[in-house]
């Protein structure tokens, strides 16, 4: 047959191909973000109830209503925004439908968006896929700042859309209340909706807080807010987030998630909405993150490995920029050949950060997942104090 492929250069991702290598060659996998310690077994006991209690068949379409109405309320707490769980959240499978549908809802053929990299794989590709036209913007290290005047320059005629992510993946950084002014006021002027991916809104540090869309009235009118509670309750695996945006903004949504998915797991719903009522199983992510954080930096201490600011996410950025002038070292010239060969030969499996440039964009650097067990942390790091 003769297809012609809409993602001719897409092929598997990255965290696959390191996910791999790491079995292949029996290495500490620190690439895949996802943590290696038990989901409570208070939660796992809720979704047996809910399922032993017959809620097994298909859910209602925008979420189960006891889910959504604890949501808004926790919305309202944490970010003093009154939210209508009926019109304003829709359950989805996980934060990537959440970001699919909010695009595919709302971008149409030729419509740009613009995007800052390094970006979480699944934006571009949902952007094309849906007929827009992806403007990717970089971010440069150390602190991986927006240049607001350069998007500024950016924004054409044919802007429909900005698409941020703080806590940001794979970097470690967060937006400042003078960031959201800034951005504020080009979604307003522009017309722009806001594409905010927040799935890791519980983790951030050093006494710093998430500054989500949600906080400020103009902007949340014109924004989509993604979560996740996959990232929040250490179970990635069971794919269930939300999107929160005006009524307006989630009719639309709504049309896109309901033929994409239709529903999503129903007893898990039911769980997450009574494990919900009780703030402290998710208020305390943050310094237990912190921790782990903290835990992993020193255990490199003593490495060629610089460590980048890290504010959020359960990701560290180290660069190996010193480690690579060793004379015992292989001349790595690529961040893609470095992490390849730590894999191989130090049987330890980080992320190449290029890969999430639209341009390759290599400075050297390499993203290692924190949200693992003491233990694996402690090897990770004997391992590169030995480079």
């Amino acid at each position: 047959m003769n297809i012609k492929s809409r993602l001719p250069e897409v092929g598997t991702s990255i965290f696959s191909v390191m996910s791999k290598l790491a079995l292949e060659h029996q290495a500490i996998n620190l690439s895949q973000g996802f943590p290696d310690f038990p989901v409570s077994e208070k939660l796992i006991g809720l979704i047996h109830q809910a399922m032993k209690n017959g809620h097994n068949q298909y859910a209602p379409m925008p979420g189960v209503p006891a889910l959504r109405q604890v949501i808004a309320q926790v919305i309202d707490q944490t970010y003093q925004r009154p939210t209508d769980f009926e019109t304003e959240i829709t359950i989805t499978a996980g934060g990537t439908e959440a970001i699919f549908s909010a695009i595919a809802a709302l971008i149409g053929a030729g419509d740009e968006v613009i995007l800052f990299d390094p970006s979480y794989d699944c934006y571009d590709p949902g952007i094309r896929l849906n007929g827009g036209i992806p403007k990717h913007l970089n971010l440069r290290a150390p602190d991986f700042k927006i240049d607001w005047n350069e998007v500024k320059s950016a924004i054409s005629a044919r802007t429909k859309m900005i698409l941020i992510n703080t806590p940001h993946n794979p970097c470690g950084a967060i937006m400042q209340e003078a960031d959201m002014r800034e951005l504020e006021k080009l979604a307003l002027a522009n017309n722009l909706i806001v594409l905010s991916d927040e799935v890791y809104e519980r983790i951030i540090f050093d006494g710093q807080i998430h500054q989500s869309v949600l906080r400020y009235s103009a902007l949340a009118k014109q924004s989509v807010a993604i979560f996740s509670f996959g990232k929040t309750f250490h179970a990635t695996g069971w794919k269930v987030g939300y999107t929160v945006a005006s009524e307006a903004i989630t009719r639309e949504i709504r049309k896109a998630h309901q033929f994409i998915t239709f529903s999503v797991n129903t007893p898990l719903q039911f769980a997450l909405a009574e494990y919900m009522n009780d703030a402290e199983n998710y208020l305390q992510l943050g310094k237990f993150y912190q921790q782990k954080r903290d835990f992993f930096l020193e255990q490199i201490k003593g490495s060629s490995f610089r460590p980048l600011p890290c504010f959020g996410s359960y990701f560290q950025l180290l660069s190996f920029e010193g480690v690579s002038k060793k004379s015992e070292m292989p001349a790595c010239r690529t961040d893609r050949e470095m992490a390849t060969w730590m894999t191989q030969e130090k049987k330890l499996a980080p992320i190449p950060v290029s890969v999430f440039y639209k341009d390759g964009l290599d400075q050297r650097l390499l993203r290692f997942c924190f949200a693992k067990g003491d233990e694996t942390l402690q090897k990770a790091g004997r391992i590169l104090k030995t480079m």
